[in-house]
């Protein structure tokens, strides 16, 4: 494995209680200070999650290369401000009171301050406009102590979520959800990575699974995870995304299971995202296939009466032909807010502007001028098709 043997952190602190329409800032003026507080909780907390992986040598562990990544960012961090720079920002919107989207902001900004990187969490109701929601995103856009934004996803229905994704500048879009930077990565250049993608990525480098040539399945088609993942998998690797060059099927929620089987029995690598419980089963892999879940669905155990979390593979089953196979929770999930985050550093270093011309765009309707007329009205104007069914995790499977 490419996992190092150095321990790492765990996640502490506490988000402070917000009202609406307000703002949480969190600022670390001494990197120092920084470094001393987190430094034992970080390797402690590394150590014991090597420790649980190493005794399933199976299982892909996405809580340790997420605290190894965000250990990366938090000395490439301390780095940066040494050099006289400003802390990298990052401002996350929150719309309404969703409970899973509450968890998820709350762990990235749990996640940002170990890091080092301060953020802003900037709240409103369900009932905000959508011109509200535009006019906030704009003024992050100009604000240059800004680095990275982030919407949390869901947002409500009375609001095109296509047209608020579209309205963050793509030099700070660190979920890289915008068109430009998915056309980026379509073109194999430099680009702020979808976060979940890039994880899946990430994941399969770091346990140095072989991609090359190999036979891939992707079972997933949303515009956020399964197609961007599709193309990581697919494209050459010798271009700015360093992507896998596999031979790739793109499969999802509605291919027939038995054809499905017949892609999914000569498949070396699984990755599924579709929130699909059980979708594939032990009997529909061959020996030794690697297999990513991003899938997180919540049911109910028949035996407890308790919920539980599931991924769309029957793990069991599974488990006992695979090589490698990620876990659901632990899996995937750890990985998204850790690409947030080395997302959020590159915006800071503007790593990305030499795809963009070596420019920051006024706003992105300037950088939709380029496209024809006719699909920058799709990406303003439409509200953005969800394929399939939404699970409550909405950063990992759509």
């Amino acid at each position: 494995m490419a996992i190092s043997g150095r321990k790492g952190f765990q996640l502490f602190a506490c988000l402070c209680r917000v009202s609406r329409y307000s703002c949480l800032e969190n600022n670390f003026s001494s990197t120092t200070a920084f470094r001393t507080r987190t430094k034992a909780i970080d390797e402690n907390a590394i150590a014991e999650s090597l420790t649980k992986a190493s005794r399933d040598t199976k299982l892909i562990d996405g809580q340790a290369v997420a605290a190894q990544i965000r250990k990366e960012v938090r000395e490439d961090v301390e780095r940066w401000v040494a050099a006289g720079n400003r802390q990298p920002h990052l401002s996350v919107i929150l719309v309404g009171k969703d409970p899973a989207s509450r968890t998820y902001v709350r762990n990235k900004i749990k996640a940002s301050k170990l890091t080092g990187i301060s953020s802003t969490l900037i709240q409103f109701p369900e009932d905000v406009s959508e011109k509200h929601l535009l006019d906030t995103i704009e003024d992050l856009n100009k604000d240059p102590k800004v680095d990275g934004i982030l919407v949390q996803l869901p947002i409500p229905p009375h609001i095109a979520e296509r047209k608020i994704m579209q309205a963050v500048d793509p030099v700070k879009d660190v979920d890289g959800f915008h068109v430009i930077n998915f056309g980026l990565v379509c073109l194999d250049m430099n680009a702020l990575m979808p976060a979940t993608p890039a994880g899946v990525m990430e994941l399969l480098r770091r346990y140095n699974v072989d991609t090359f040539g190999k036979n891939a399945v992707v079972c997933g088609r949303s515009k956020n995870v399964g197609m961007p993942i599709a193309i990581l998998m697919h494209a050459d690797g010798i271009g700015e995304t360093k992507a896998a060059d596999a031979t790739v099927t793109i499969c999802h929620r509605y291919t027939p299971r038995e054809q499905l089987e017949v892609f999914t029995k000569t498949a070396d690598i699984i990755i599924t995202a579709t929130g699909v419980p059980n979708l594939i089963t032990g009997d529909m892999v061959k020996e030794g296939v690697v297999v990513v879940d991003v899938g997180i669905n919540r049911i109910t155990d028949l035996h407890t009466g308790k919920t539980r979390l599931v991924g769309d593979v029957h793990f069991d089953s599974v488990h006992k032909k695979a090589r490698l196979i990620t876990p659901v929770p632990g899996g995937v999930g750890p990985m998204t807010i850790a690409m947030v985050l080395k997302n959020t550093m590159r915006a800071a270093k503007k790593e990305t502007l030499s795809a963009l011309g070596n420019t920051s765009p006024a706003s992105p309707a300037k950088m939709l001028s380029a496209v024809s007329s006719d699909i920058a009205a799709l990406v303003t104007n439409t509200a953005l098709p969800m394929c399939g069914k939404t699970t409550a995790v909405q950063d990992t499977v759509k």
